[in-house]
């Protein structure tokens, strides 16, 4: 498993692992019962702390991509449609969210955001056609 860690960025190391593994899940790179590396192993092969790795693997397995067996290892867990939707969905209220806090610092109101965003999708779904 190769995953890019970039140690000058704003995202949480965790994070980073997370999502990696997430899209290797997502990708069929990894597929059900396909074991990860030990929490030690990988935090030797990428010289971070084993905590961030378990952080990151804690959080993949409260997001249901993978399961943990304590003295087993961690394992790729049964992915579902509905988990990937749910991500996809969280990734994009997220986005949402943050466009909504800059447009508000910038002074626009409700209704100027509203018809920005549906100008925005008319455009990119005419474009799409």
């Amino acid at each position: 498993m190769q995953l890019l860690i970039n140690t000058s960025s704003m995202t949480p190391i965790y994070e980073q692992i997370a999502d990696q593994i997430k899209q290797l899940i997502k990708s069929g790179d990894l597929k059900e019962n396909d074991p990860l590396p030990s929490v030690r192993a990988l935090a030797k092969d990428y010289k971070i702390s084993a905590l961030t790795v378990k952080k990151a693997y804690d959080v993949l397995d409260e997001e249901g991509f993978i399961h943990t067996v304590h003295g087993k290892g961690s394992y790729v867990a049964a992915i579902s449609l509905n988990v990937v939707l749910e991500e996809q969905q969280k990734v994009l209220e997220d986005e949402l969210e943050e466009w909504i806090s800059k447009a508000q610092r910038l002074g626009f109101s409700k209704t100027d955001l509203v018809t920005m965003f549906h100008l925005l999708m008319e455009e990119k779904y005419d474009k799409s056609k």
